[in-house]
């Protein structure tokens, strides 16, 4: 629904109304941009500076977050969730993140949130308040209203990084008091706001006054958040401390902050403090408990539980993080992707991103293919730079950044390496140095909150035949995979200084697992058996029991002592929360569950929570759809049928003979199973071949990587293949941001967008998602939508759906066209031969502004015709990347 306090331009009426600029009036309509964010008319030269990528705000709130605190905000489904649905505490995959380049769009922006988010509308926003206090001697209440008429507003671009990001390598060492941060928890934009040092002279402060006190509005169980910086900081134009209220040109969104929040360039994210409502000047760094117990580097030899017992840990201001050290990470080659040794060009271009604190500048990153022996220079662009010249009004504020030399955003560097060079290598190294000769170390500083982690980023590179296999150290959140995980899980010790492995030639004795005692959490002599229906009545947000490996915990006091907030706690309420648990909290949380432990699940409970036989599962009995967004729901199998060696069709039986699946076209599922070895969930998401409407089955179409002598094979796929007739598989959904309603209708992230015609890429079993929306098109006689399909395989029995497709399009020559192209294809091949390139795409289909690509296939095939696709002329939002 359209918010009647907006204009057409996204700007609250109310502000509007304000004799400043208005976001997107600050810049002419610009042309395209280059893969870096350039401009690439000449006829508009002057604005040479990266502007924002294309931005989609999403407009409804996603199924996770109705039941929580956060039920007003929507949130970008493509995030992804460190800690659980409450609090929104999220990262962006790192590869969709480095690609929307220099800045980042709000909906994939990082965002670390304590709690619930402060809900403020948008004819709140001129009159929110806050105070200049404390050590003053003229004490001021402003709003933001005065703020943006009374001040110079300017505009800046900057990197905030969390204190956390690349966290997920220490907690695989050893687990940490912090959840599990990929490499993705840093992000850019351009804030607009005030200057922080000309409020704080209008406050004139005190002689003694040493340190400048920040307080949100954001209500937590332990008070509002709150932190310090030192004075001098704030009042050092070279710092570029700042109040910010708008962030690429819009109005700051909820969980940044909105309407105001404070921008530190140069430190750690969690000192620039949002929803700001207080500003006290003090003599001493600030007492927020939020201040004193977060955002801490603990000597390394201090544990968990030495934190816990001795209080003097925290309070020792030594220990407080305030400027980023330097810090890099590998973009490309992305985790998994997969690089013909022979076929392409001779090297292979990696690359990634750098940035260090304090307004150091990085002056090079170095990467390396032997360990360290050796290392060679990359190159290194700073967009920032190009901002210094820029000396213009930008998105209502001034933007003057040409006689400040210090470096406030992150840099990306890129190196061609030769192809044959990665393939005697058995990783790849990088390392960045900044102005200030700080290095990245080699090895890890491991410490209780897991904070500042910044060692040499290593990649490992796996060959297997022709082809080379490139694996990141971890994945974020309770994400599998990476070579840390499976370096651990072979008995290697990752803290050995020769990252678990042993290197050859130099004659280390095999890494062994380092022994670690085994965290009790439960009360010794406690012998209370408890029923499932006794549980059940406690599946309660006043008073919540939870379950951990089969025993049980009363949650209601640790209500108040979570320093998530209770949404986490009654998300758990009354079923087996295990997984996520172990996976996410720290030594020192499972030491705690001691305090509530109430009793142990009797063996018909543990029976019957173990088979999902909870009150939604007997409800799934009438429901309509079987498909719920939160829950996991049980399907069976029914029954599967080889379609060839290597591909098989696996039919589901559903709750009951009448429910459909729920699967809106476009859209698909995930799938878990766990493996028959280990017990590890394993997750994938599959879109089924049968028709929505189909009642009480469901039919999906698998491609099973069977493990061969280079490879270990696809974990979900021969799992799946390996199932007995009459096993359940759990899924849940839908997901995904496409849906096609028809008639050229198309829901992008809940938007409406009318189009005339579909070009359909497709590699592998790509073709499912493609399959599903083609019938849709082809099945309605009344929908006039064009399409064109470019399906690529290796061999001919490799071509999936092909009857199927060919039925659907027969007598019908002028809405579609079915084009395969083989790379191994037989001699008696009529069809086109080799991969799919751009410049099939320019034969084959026209560009304009009423075509929508969709593409699902190998991530190297989806990168490949991206960039293709770009060079052609084609917009992002042309694109959909299923």
């Amino acid at each position: 629904m359209e918010d009647p306090n907006r204009d057409s331009q996204g700007v609250p009426e109310a502000i509007e109304k304000l004799d400043i600029q208005k976001p997107r009036d600050a810049l002419p309509p610009t042309p395209p941009e280059t893969d870096d964010g350039a401009s690439n008319s000449s006829a508009d030269a002057q604005v040479d500076i990266p502007l924002p990528p294309p931005s989609t705000t999403p407009e409804k709130v996603l199924d996770v977050d109705l039941k929580t605190p956060d039920a007003h905000i929507p949130r970008d489904p493509r995030l992804i969730r460190l800690t659980g649905v409450h609090p929104f505490n999220v990262e962006a995959p790192l590869t969709d993140l480095f690609n929307e380049g220099f800045l980042t769009s709000p909906e994939l922006f990082y965002v670390r949130n304590h709690g619930a988010v402060p809900e403020v509308t948008d004819a709140e926003i001129p009159n929110w308040e806050f105070t200049v206090e404390g050590m003053v001697d003229n004490p001021l209440t402003i709003s933001l209203r005065q703020l943006m008429s009374e001040y110079e507003q300017i505009t800046c671009p900057i990197t905030l990084v969390c204190a956390g990001n690349r966290r997920k390598e220490q907690n695989v060492v050893r687990k940490t008091k912090g959840f599990s941060w990929g490499a993705a928890g840093v992000s850019t934009a351009l804030w607009t706001g005030v200057a922080l040092s000309e409020v704080i002279r209008r406050a004139e402060p005190k002689r003694k006054a040493k340190y400048v006190c920040m307080e949100g509005a954001d209500k937590l169980p332990n008070g509002y958040y709150g932190t310090s910086v030192k004075l001098n900081w704030v009042l050092d134009p070279n710092r570029g401390v700042m109040l910010a209220y708008n962030m690429n040109g819009e109005t700051l969104t909820p969980d940044h902050g909105k309407p105001l929040r404070v921008v530190i360039p140069g430190q750690i994210g969690g000192r620039s403090v949002k929803w700001l409502r207080k500003l006290i000047l003090t003599e001493d760094p600030s007492d927020n408990w939020y201040h004193i117990y977060d955002n801490r580097v603990l000597p390394t030899m201090v544990s968990p539980e030495q934190s816990a017992n001795d209080p003097k840990w925290w309070t020792d201001e030594r220990y407080a993080i305030y400027d980023l050290n330097p810090n890099s990470a590998i973009c490309f080659p992305v985790h998994e992707e997969q690089v013909s040794i022979s076929q392409g060009p001779e090297t292979y271009r990696a690359r990634g991103y750098a940035y260090s604190g304090g307004g150091r500048r990085i002056t090079r990153v170095e990467i390396t293919l032997d360990k360290g022996k050796s290392w060679q220079l990359a190159n290194v662009e700073y967009p920032e730079d190009r901002y210094r010249e820029f000396e213009r009004d930008l998105y209502g504020g001034r933007m003057d950044m040409s006689w400040r030399e210090s470096c406030f955003c992150w840099c990306f560097w890129w190196i061609d390496l030769n192809k044959e060079d990665l393939k005697n290598a058995k990783d790849i190294f990088v390392r960045s140095m900044d102005e200030s000769m700080n290095v990245q170390p080699r090895d890890m500083y491991w410490s209780v909150l897991g904070m500042m982690n910044n060692p040499w980023f290593r990649v490992t590179i796996d060959i297997q035949g022709d082809t080379m296999r490139f694996e990141h150290p971890t994945q974020p959140a309770l994400m599998p995979g990476g070579w840390m995980e499976r370096v651990k899980k072979a008995g290697g010790n990752l803290a050995n200084g020769f990252w678990g492995e042993r290197l050859e030639g130099e004659g280390q004795e095999a890494a062994k697992v380092d022994e670690q005692k085994e965290i009790c959490m439960i009360k010794e002599g406690l012998k209370v058996p408890i029923t499932i229906d006794e549980l059940r009545k406690h599946d309660t947000a006043e008073e919540p029991w939870f379950v951990l490996n089969g025993e049980v915990y009363d949650g209601t006091k640790f209500l108040e002592e979570h320093p998530g907030g209770a949404q986490s706690i009654v998300s758990a309420a009354g079923v087996d929360a295990t997984e996520e648990f172990m996976a996410i909290h720290s030594e020192t949380a499972k030491t705690m569950m001691t305090n509530y432990h109430i009793g142990s699940l009797d063996d018909a409970a543990r029976t019957t929570l173990a088979a999902g036989e909870t009150e939604a599962g007997a409800a799934s009995e009438t429901r309509e759809h079987f498909l719920q967004p939160k829950v996991w729901t049980k399907a069976i199998l029914h029954g599967k049928k080889i379609v060839s060696w290597d591909t098989r069709i696996f039919t589901f039986k559903l709750d009951h003979a009448e429910q459909k699946l729920g699967l809106p076209v476009g859209q698909h599922l995930m799938v878990r199973l766990h493996d028959p070895a280990t017990r590890e969930a394993i997750i994938r998401s599959y879109t089924p071949i049968s028709e929505i409407n189909d009642l009480g089955y469901m039919d999906m179409l698998v491609k099973v990587y069977f493990a061969t002598n280079g490879s270990k094979g696809g974990k979900m796929s021969m799992a799946m293949d390996s199932l007995p007739i009459g096993h359940f598989i759990e899924m849940k959904g839908p997901i995904g941001k496409f849906e096609y309603k028809g008639e050229g209708l198309c829901l992008i992230g809940g938007k409406e967008r009318r189009i005339k015609s579909f070009v359909m890429i497709c590699g592998g079993s790509g073709i499912t998602p493609i399959y599903q929306v083609f019938r849709a098109v082809m099945r309605d006689r009344e929908d006039r939508t064009k399409c064109t399909i470019l399906d690529g395989n290796r061999l001919f029995e490799d071509i999936l759906v092909k009857e199927e497709l060919e039925a659907l399009s027969e007598g019908n020559d002028a809405k579609c066209k079915i084009l395969h192209t083989l790379t191994r294809a037989p001699g008696h091949w009529t069809g086109l031969r080799g991969r799919i390139t751009g410049k099939l795409v320019e034969e084959h289909c026209v560009r304009d502004q009423e075509t929508l690509v969709l593409i699902c296939g190998p991530e190297t095939m989806e990168k490949a015709m991206h960039v293709a696709l770009k060079e052609q002329g084609w917009q992002d939002d042309q694109l959909m990347f299923f």
